[in-house]
């Protein structure tokens, strides 16, 4: 199941992930992973949050994330949780007229795959958003 916490750059989408990711804690049954672009969220996250900063992958493009995103669920089979924050900059999907939509249901088939959960902050207007993906928007700010 992929969610996705929408806005425009500096409506408190990071802060809205954090809050919910910190609250899963207690009842995650499984292990929890945050991607970001830094390790500038460290000391907001519970230390049970495995933090991977994307930017030392060296990703290029939205395959090589699908493909990074894949080999995290390959290494933990008790993976529940992803969140994934600033997705498109670490997606390499911030270009004009960057497509999210397939990178969003090739996520949506792998939760589905391995009953993992994506939460994912997008810096879009719900208006932007393309109309096979609105059902996936949790959150709009």
């Amino acid at each position: 199941m992929v969610q996705l916490i929408v806005g425009n750059k500096g409506k408190g989408k990071t802060k809205h992930l954090l809050d919910q990711v910190n609250g899963q804690v207690q009842s995650a049954s499984g292990n929890i992973v945050y991607l970001d672009k830094s390790t500038k969220h460290m000391y907001e996250l519970n230390n049970k949050i495995r933090l991977i900063d994307v930017s030392s992958y060296l990703l290029s493009d939205s395959d090589e994330f699908v493909g990074f995103i894949s080999g995290i669920i390959s290494q933990d089979h008790d993976l529940e949780q992803v969140y994934v924050d600033n997705f498109l900059k670490i997606a390499h999907l911030e270009q004009e007229g960057s497509n999210i939509e397939p990178v969003i249901q090739k996520l949506d088939k792998l939760g589905e795959a391995f009953k993992i959960n994506f939460y994912i902050s997008v810096s879009l207007d719900e208006a932007d958003i393309p109309a096979s993906i609105k059902d996936k928007v949790a959150v709009s700010l």
